[in-house]
């Protein structure tokens, strides 16, 4: 018989809130923020569960920002255009296909978001070196112990946890709270 309970799951989301940086948290969205209002383009990119997130987060933002502000939001997510994926990973590598689109569509000033739970993919550490180094800005959501990611990215939001799946649920609670802030919402304190 399992130990696990519901209840401990979510019990372990508060222990873990209390360990959390909520100003990089700030910082972070005042950062998309002032991309959005510049009208940069903003880009996400992930592998696996973090791919998913980084779709989520720009379906959430091109929809909702624009449906309570009526601006654009310049969203893209990387991972979904599974044509360019393969064709990047066939004819060249899996490695560059985050890079290898930011090659033909980033521009200086635009931001490149980094998704990853271990913050050590490969692919999404190319995105961010080639945006450093080419003029754009860089922001990554990560776990565990931040990884490579952490250390080369300008700006970061850190989830201090080795729980691959406490991790993946606060870095889409992330993109929740951007669009809240960026739409203009009330978080509401009562069920």
């Amino acid at each position: 018989m399992s130990d696990f309970s519901c209840k401990n799951y979510l019990e372990a989301h508060a222990l873990l809130a209390e360990k959390l940086d909520f100003g990089s948290f700030n910082l972070a969205i005042d950062l998309i923020k002032e991309k959005f209002d510049a009208g940069k383009k903003i880009f996400t990119c992930g592998n696996g569960g973090s791919a998913h997130t980084a779709s989520h987060f720009i379906t959430d933002w091109n929809k909702m920002i624009y449906l309570a502000t009526g601006r654009k939001f310049r969203g893209i997510s990387l991972c979904d255009n599974i044509g360019v994926i393969t064709a990047f990973s066939n004819d060249i590598s899996y490695e560059e296909v985050f890079c290898g689109q930011l090659k033909a569509l980033m521009d200086e000033g635009d931001l490149v978001i980094g998704i990853s739970g271990s913050g050590n993919s490969a692919n999404v550490i190319n995105a961010i070196e080639y945006a450093n180094k080419n003029g754009g800005e860089t922001l990554v959501i990560v776990g565990y112990d931040g990884g490579a990611l952490k250390q080369i990215a300008k700006n970061n939001v850190w989830v201090p946890s080795f729980d691959m799946q406490l991790c993946e649920d606060l870095h889409l609670m992330f993109g929740h709270m951007v669009m809240k802030r960026l739409c203009g919402s009330k978080i509401v304190s009562e069920i």
